[in-house]
């Protein structure tokens, strides 16, 4: 579905004089071909779609509206990409699932793959937006800009953030300085790695953070300004998902808590998870019923990763708890939701918790 004409690729000399800066961006320089750079908004629903039954309401209905109502919301954003629009999906983020991932990224690898496409943005829900970013991170094979966007507020709120996020998102997918570094995050000026990105406030508008690592840049108006380069593994530096399977493995999440028993562990092995990720307390630890628990789960061949609910701070291998007696893995700085994505890309490889552990090492 076009929302603007589609055009044929051409770089200004602005975009050529960075593209001599960044290899890999030159290298496709010479195929693009027109006045403006070609920008693939790829849609899912959440927030920056949604409307409310009335003016003024809290409540609001996410994936209300269409990619190309966004798209004639934000004045001034042909001055910056020849913009097309497509619908993935479009559901609130909290059901965002396997099934719309795996499409997303195949159309996001199909556009990698187009010489008539610079830049692909996709909307999103604010709710899980850093699992979805991060799970593209692992399985996008291409250095296009792939920029996540979304709103804290319904399109129809006063004061809306989605246009002008949207706004930012596309000049971000259309810079050729975003070129080769992963899949980013793009809210209220900020840009994020989507390894190091996550929500942190349930209303504010200054909800996305990056607290280990910070932040990969900024955009203000449309101009974005970039920090230094992402240090972990990803997109075509990946080995994860070529091809991409058709079900992702079972892996389920158990918070851990004061008092808690092995219940959830049990009921995790008993539903057939593949893969227990720990929401572990401090340094990823839980009440002894819990360790035992999943100690006889590995035992069983689930595989088991360590990781924190506190938000920020690293799950070192053997602190606290003895990894290599009890066959666990570190989940290092990933938060539980992420450490869910990295293992189900995993377990698509292997079963052994040394290579595995490797690759939370690596990515």
């Amino acid at each position: 579905m076009t929302a603007a004409p589609a055009r044929s690729l051409a770089l200004p000399s602005a975009f050529l004089a960075a593209a001599l800066s960044f290899p890999a961006a030159a290298q496709v320089g010479q195929k693009l071909a027109t006045d403006r750079p070609n920008v693939t908004i790829l849609a899912t629903g959440g927030t920056i779609a949604g409307a409310q039954p009335k003016p003024g309401e809290v409540g609001y209905k996410a994936g209300s509206f269409s990619v190309e109502s966004l798209i004639r919301a934000v004045p001034g954003m042909e001055k910056i990409a020849a913009v097309t629009g497509e619908q993935i999906a479009n559901i609130g983020s909290q059901d965002m699932n396997d099934a719309v991932w795996l499409k997303l990224a195949r159309r996001a690898n199909e556009l990698q793959k187009d010489p008539n496409v610079n830049g692909i943005v996709v909307t999103h829900g604010t709710d899980t937006m850093e699992e979805t970013a991060y799970f593209l991170d692992l399985v996008v094979k291409g250095d296009k800009p792939v920029v996540l966007v979304g709103s804290m507020r319904p399109a129809t709120a006063i004061s809306a953030d989605g246009p002008m996020n949207l706004y930012n998102a596309t000049s971000v997918a259309a810079s050729l300085a975003a070129w080769g570094r992963g899949v980013l995050v793009v809210m209220n000026d900020d840009i994020h790695y989507a390894r190091e990105v996550t929500k942190s406030n349930t209303t504010s508008l200054q909800t996305f953070v990056s607290p280990d690592r910070g932040r990969a840049g900024a955009v203000l108006f449309g101009k974005p300004t970039f920090y230094a380069k992402p240090i972990e593994r990803h997109t075509s530096g990946s080995t994860f998902a070529v091809p991409l399977p058709d079900k992702l493995p079972a892996v389920l999440v158990v918070y851990s808590h004061a008092n808690a028993g092995r219940e959830l562990v049990d009921a995790a092995v008993a539903a057939g998870a593949q893969g227990i990720v720990l929401a572990g307390v401090g340094d990823g630890n839980a009440t002894a019923a819990i360790i035992d628990g999943l100690a006889a789960a590995a035992r069983k061949g689930v595989v088991v990763v360590r990781s924190s609910r506190v938000g920020s701070g690293t799950v070192a291998r053997n602190v606290e708890l003895d990894d290599d007696k009890l066959g666990f893995v570190a989940g290092r700085d990933l938060e539980p939701g992420k450490a869910r994505v990295l293992l189900q890309q995993a377990l698509t490889k292997t079963r052994d918790v040394v290579q595995i552990q490797k690759y939370f090492d690596e990515y």
